[in-house]
């Protein structure tokens, strides 16, 4: 080697050490590219660590989530478990409907109700005569015939019914006073509309019953002109209906109207006299001959499951034995018919 590229190389490398112990902060290109490589090698390592905590820090949060929802289906749980408790233990959510249990249950005997003494003013010497029922506990119905034969003189011819419905509380249907209510709203329109009547009025029965209404027309006959008077009472849960008429035949002269509705009236409170007496309430009217005019205790209520098939029909149901019919049986014996009504 010679002498000038040893010396060349000399200050080579005494340039070189120099650059070395530079000041502190000043590089190299060497060192330079070192620090760029460690920069970059640190920002790739903290974005890898910010990458593995981030569903560390999802999956916290969903867990804090997840129990705010688990906290708050149980507090609603928890309502709705008191909510049901409380309804369960709530009486008026469970309890099953009741009913008014009817006042009375039972009816007296129909050819038993009227005195013997009020059955010779309204109709002399009549025979009883007894309507068929299934079930006289519901339903029962007597009728009277009388004919007084004065010869030359003509005849007074007198008919007098009384039929009895009894109507039993029905948790289906109500109680039983209501459905007696309807059934004697029928029967006095019943009475009001029979075709062919005359002169018809209607007026209220004061002291017979809850409610009674008379009902009272004129109606022509072939054998003559026939005074009709109907009275329908209701005591409770039992509907009474009392039809008398007269008539003058063979030229006989015509009964007063108002003798025949003040008998028919006597007659009614009798009768419903009588089944309060049939229930262990107030007199007998065929016993007393007349009735208190005072209205019964009303029934305390209670819960009636039975459903009766019998006096708890349909408020249309009619008598076992109809006016009419009785009438017919009258007519077909030599009587006088009386004044038919509309069923």
């Amino acid at each position: 080697m010679s002498e000038g590229t040893m010396q060349r190389r000399a200050q080579r490398d005494d340039q070189s050490d120099r650059t070395d112990r530079s000041e502190p902060g000043v590089l190299t290109d060497g060192g330079d590219r070192r620090v760029r490589r460690a920069s970059r090698a640190g920002g790739v390592n903290r974005a890898l660590a910010a990458a593995a905590a981030l569903p560390v820090l999802l999956f916290a949060a969903a867990c804090s989530s997840d129990s705010g929802s688990d906290d708050s289906a149980g507090s609603g749980g928890t309502a709705q478990a008191d909510a049901g408790g409380s309804s369960a233990s709530d009486p008026s959510a469970s309890a099953a409907p009741t009913v008014q249990a009817a006042a009375f249950k039972a009816l007296p005997k129909a050819c038993a109700t009227l005195s013997s003494k009020t059955l010779t003013e309204l109709v002399p010497k009549a025979k009883a005569k007894q309507g068929t029922s299934t079930d006289p506990q519901d339903r029962a119905s007597c009728s009277w015939s009388s004919l007084d034969n004065n010869g030359v003189k003509g005849s007074q011819f007198r008919w007098l019914n009384v039929s009895l419905l009894r109507f039993e509380s029905d948790a289906t249907r109500g109680a039983g006073d209501r459905l007696a209510q309807e059934y004697y709203a029928k029967q006095v329109g019943d009475a009001q509309a029979v075709a062919g009547a005359k002169g018809t009025t209607s007026q209220a029965v004061p002291g017979t019953g809850d409610q009674a209404t008379v009902v009272r027309y004129d109606l022509k006959k072939k054998e003559g002109a026939f005074k009709q008077q109907t009275v329908v009472a209701r005591v409770e849960n039992v509907v009474v209906t009392v039809d008398y008429n007269g008539a003058g035949l063979a030229g006989d002269k015509t009964p007063s109207a108002d003798t025949l509705v003040k008998a028919a009236e006597k007659a009614a409170k009798e009768v419903v006299a009588s089944v309060r007496a049939a229930n262990g309430e107030g007199n007998g009217g065929a016993a007393s001959g007349g009735s208190d005019g005072k209205p019964s205790a009303s029934a305390s209520p209670s819960t009636s499951s039975k459903a009766s098939s019998k006096a708890s029909s349909a408020p249309s149901a009619s008598p076992s034995a109809s006016p009419s019919k009785s009438a017919a049986k009258a007519a077909a014996a030599g009587a006088s018919p009386s004044a038919s009504r509309k069923s």
